[in-house]
This record gives C-alpha cells, sequence and structure tokens, in this order.
C-alpha cells in the first residue's frame, strides 16, 4: 500500500497545506494554517492532526529559491521549519522548488474568476498543492 506525502508552503504567518491521494497522483487541498514565525508558533499542534489524519510518509516543503538558484532567507527559514518538522515528528523531509508557484497559483485563482478579496483564503493552500504536484511528477510515484 502507498503512503501519502503531506505539502507544505511555509510562510511568515501561514502554512498552506496539501495531501496526495495514496497512489502519489494528485495533490489536493487541505487548508492553510495560522502561524507566527517571530514567536515561534509554527501551527504544530494542527499539524499533529494532521498527521494522525492523513498518516504521510513523508513531508514536502516548498523552497523557495532566486532566480539564480540562490537559496535566501525565505529558503532557509523552510529547512529550518523542515528540520523542526523532522525533530518534532520523525517523518522525513524533501523539498521541491517552488519557483514561480505563487504566482502560478494567484493565475489560477485570476482564471477561476475568484474574487480578489478571497484569494488570499486560497493562494498558501494551492501553491501547496502546486509543490506536491510538482514534486510527485517529477519524482514519478
Amino acid at each position: 500500500m502507498m503512503q501519502r506525502i503531506m505539502g507544505l508552503d511555509v510562510g511568515s504567518v501561514t502554512v498552506g497545506v496539501a495531501v496526495s491521494d495514496l497512489l502519489g497522483y494528485t495533490a489536493q487541498p487541505v487548508e492553510t494554517i495560522r502561524i507566527n514565525e517571530a514567536k515561534k508558533d509554527y501551527g504544530f499542534d494542527r499539524i499533529a492532526e494532521l498527521i494522525k489524519e492523513f498518516q504521510p510518509a513523508k513531508f514536502v516543503l516548498g523552497l523557495p529559491k532566486h532566480m539564480n538558484n540562490d537559496e535566501g532567507i525565505r529558503a532557509q527559514a523552510s529547512r529550518h521549519y523542515g528540520d523542526l518538522l523532522v525533530a518534532e515528528f520523525g517523518i522525513p523531509v524533501d523539498y521541491q522548488d517552488e519557483r514561480l508557484t505563487t504566482a502560478q497559483a494567484e493565475k489560477i485563482l485570476i482564471q477561476g474568476h475568484t474574487r480578489r478579496e478571497n484569494r488570499k483564503k486560497y493562494i498558501d493552500k494551492l501553491a501547496a498543492v502546486l509543490i506536491l504536484q510538482n514534486y510527485l511528477e517529477s519524482h514519478n510515484f
């Protein structure tokens, strides 16, 4: 039996969450978790509940690289979040280049006629879906 993979789009105030189907073909949106990076509130209580519900074999975190492939402050923050996840839950973490996924998510929402004031509600979990879907396709699960 295959196991699910949980995709995360980690920001400083929200974490978008997506999960794969059991066969590892498609990614579906789950939710957006509010966090406070500055106060070291990483949303792990809710992550623990989602782990119990979906039982992921691994996490895939978006890695926001610069266009020249360098990793900046947000990429370091993403890797730090990944290290904390491993320490807290013992579930392995992999990273997926997430360049342009937020712009891609915004474009999808605009094409879907999502009102501007509603886009914020969906953009992080849709970015998580795109990160996870790109990961699934590039790893041929």
